[in-house]
């Protein structure tokens, strides 16, 4: 018996059809409508592009850097022209319309869907642990900063400033950032940004905050101040410092271990004194045979029992720091691309992009860390490269999957597309890595790489079960055609004798 299959209903918004797959799974849309409503910038009336399109547009701007803002929306309304047949006409906004959305939306709802979602997401338990994330009892975390080129406007020069150069100033303006790493994850958050003649020890001052009693958090010896490491102490974190050489630390207690208690003071005068001085523990090391090593290396902690953690442990556990700056890496030579500025052209639009952008390296690493687990594997052997590229070959077909509260007609389109076996196996979860798929430093095998793909749908069609498969009313009218035993035992996308007839 014919059935009427379902489409959209006429008059429906391509837009609140869109969004991002993997990235919606990881920036729900209940909570982007919240933050628009905690800032007042909701949609008031109908529009092409409505607020929560413009966030999840802004974390895709981060995916396809080297394409026009224009061809970001076709990326996006792919997906769409894909469910509803080639035929459709689309109609794409104009540079104008998307730039003046962008303005509507400002930068306040996405730095806050930051705040509040992206966190660390390691992992301790009997069943899965994520492997190079725990020391002991804490969560390592690193802190750091670096700067980005932005796009050379005068607004933009007057608000974030340019560096010197040899000859008068640099080319491009610059912003500064200073960020918390998750080590073993390489997840970047608490990310604070200002211009660039702002120092970062002062950016730290807000970063830190975001520290918790569960980690140990290791900096270098530039961030060292006795006020930073009160701040830092009071959010009950333990911390792992390197300090300057000549940084007074007198010797009150000496460890078998090597190290020793001290006390650091704000000042001179209070140490005389011996006043508002707090306990701190000094393991002072070297690296032998380590070409251009410097002759004695110091850091200080608040660990300051060695058997909680023993010198030598603490010393190589310092050195993970650098791990930073692979997650810096990551999104400023990969996710970004090489020689490329943010494309902004006003200062809060150069905010807004900027978290786009740190969402979108954290949906990426989401991703990461799920298939590593899926794997039991290490994190950083998974290639980043490889991951990026997965989800942007995926991204199109992910775009049609819409919000539930928006869902029905879709999903109705959906089933009767999947029914009629139209659906390529491979987006519902089969493994087609090839034998000779590698990372970029050819530390992964293909087997790890299957993890991502099929992590990557897995994710999409978890997300749609979850939405959409326990709402009867949306699938009651729309019965599968019957299908034969081999079929229905596996639903298998090779086709049977009788296929036809099923």
């Amino acid at each position: 018996m014919a059935r009427t299959a379902a489409e959209l209903p006429k008059g429906t918004r391509i837009t609140d059809y869109i969004s991002l797959g993997v990235i919606t799974r990881t920036f729900p849309i209940e909570e982007i409508e919240q933050v628009l409503e905690e800032t007042g910038k909701r949609s008031k009336r109908q529009r092409d592009l409505p607020a929560h399109v413009v966030v999840y547009y802004c974390v895709a701007l981060a995916l396809y850097m080297q394409v026009s803002c224009r061809e970001v929306l076709r990326c996006l309304l792919e997906g769409v022209r894909w469910l509803m047949g080639p035929g459709t006409p689309l109609k794409v906004t104009g540079r104008a319309g998307i730039s003046q959305a962008r303005a509507r939306v400002g930068s306040e709802p996405v730095k806050r869907l930051h705040d509040r979602i992206v966190a660390p997401i390691g992992v301790r338990g009997l069943e899965k642990t994520t492997q190079g994330t725990w020391y002991r009892k804490w969560r390592v975390v690193s802190i750091d900063g670096s700067t980005l080129d932005i796009a050379d406007t005068e607004q933009n020069a007057a608000a974030y400033g340019r560096p010197g150069a040899s000859r008068g100033e640099s080319a491009f303006p610059q912003i500064r950032f200073v960020s918390l790493v998750e080590n073993g994850t390489h997840v970047l958050f608490g990310s604070q940004i200002a211009g660039y003649h702002t120092g970062e020890a002062t950016l730290s001052k807000q970063v830190v905050q975001h520290l918790r009693p569960s980690m140990v958090c290791l900096a270098d010896r530039n961030f060292f101040s006795y006020g930073l490491w009160k701040k830092s102490k009071e959010t009950g974190a333990d911390l792992l410092w390197r300090v300057k050489k000549n940084l007074t630390l007198p010797c009150f207690k000496r460890f078998r271990d090597g190290s020793y208690l001290s006390k650091i003071y704000p000042s001179a005068k209070d140490r005389r004194h011996d006043a508002n001085g707090i306990s701190v523990r000094v393991i002072e090391y070297t690296l032998k045979d380590v070409p251009d090593a410097e002759p004695v290396y110091r850091v200080i902690t608040t660990i300051l029992e060695p058997q909680e953690g023993p010198a030598k442990e603490l010393a190589i556990l310092y050195h993970d720091r650098w791990e930073i700056e692979n997650a810096f890496d990551e999104f400023k030579t990969h996710l970004r691309g090489k020689r490329i500025v943010l494309r902004s052209k006003r200062p809060d639009l150069v905010r807004q992009e900027f978290y786009g952008f740190m969402m979108a390296h954290f949906a990426v690493r989401g991703l990461m860390h799920e298939a590593a687990l899926k794997a039991s594997a290490d994190p950083d052997r998974l290639s980043y490269v490889h991951a990026v590229r997965v989800i942007r070959r995926k991204l199109a077909p992910f775009v049609a999957s819409p919000p539930l509260r928006r869902g029905k007609h879709f999903m109705q389109a959906f089933l009767t597309r999947y029914w009629k076996n139209e659906w390529p196996h491979d987006w519902v979860g089969a493994t087609r890595a090839r034998s000779n798929e590698r990372s970029s430093s050819g530390r992964l095998d293909h087997a790890s790489h299957g993890h991502l793909y099929k992590t990557a749908s897995s994710i999409w069609l978890r997300y749609l079960s979850e939405q959409y498969w326990d709402k009867p009313a949306i699938v009651a009218n729309l019965k599968p055609p019957p299908f034969h035993d081999r079929c229905a035992r596996d639903r298998s996308p090779v086709k049977c004798k009788d296929y036809r007839a099923c």
